[in-house]
């Protein structure tokens, strides 16, 4: 079977088992803490919801306009592949995509975790569902303290001078309103 297709296949399903658990953790720790399951946020913040809904798809559509989902499927899986195995992030891959750094990326190193966390604090604000809250904080967490910082020690190996710039040029997670790269 080849990597698109194992990609394809393994990747999906292993991100809607995580989104699962990290959503029932959230649930959970929101009824431990007695959080109160819905806030009752007014209107306006549910409007403004919207437009941060509306802002993550936005971005998330930018970003695909750059990377092909199918490219960030098959990298995904074979940097999860080597997470899993315990394989150095600094070890040969077999990513063969190319360094992109046009469009959102000149803005921000990492702009799927950071449209994923929008997408899931417009969710949270729109729905009102403080579980979605603890997602969110649980992925931003996640994101900071165990995906980014293997993904950059794989990604400063495959590309090593010119993802040394770009990390001193661009901000990690949160993105700049003017683009910082070149």
């Amino acid at each position: 079977m080849n990597i698109k297709l194992k990609a394809v296949l393994t990747v999906p399903l292993l991100i809607g088992f995580f989104v699962c658990v990290i959503g029932l953790l959230g649930y959970l720790t929101g009824r431990i803490l007695m959080i109160p399951v819905r806030l009752g946020m007014p209107s306006a913040v549910r409007f403004f919801g919207i437009a941060v809904l509306l802002s993550g798809f936005l971005f998330m559509g930018w970003l695909f306009k750059y990377r092909r989902p199918g490219e960030i499927l098959v990298s995904t899986y074979v940097t999860i592949r080597k997470a899993v195995m315990r394989i150095q992030p600094e070890a040969i891959s077999k990513r063969t995509e190319s360094l992109i750094l046009t469009g959102p990326q000149m803005h921000v190193r990492h702009p799927l975790y950071f449209a994923v966390v929008l997408l899931l604090l417009g969710w949270w604000l729109t729905l009102d569902y403080t579980f979605i809250l603890l997602m969110a904080i649980a992925f931003f967490l996640w994101y900071n303290l165990v995906v980014i910082p293997f993904e950059e020690k794989e990604l400063k190996a495959l590309y090593p001078k010119e993802y040394e710039k770009y990390i001193k040029a661009v901000p990690r997670f949160f993105p700049s309103i003017k683009p910082r790269w070149p």
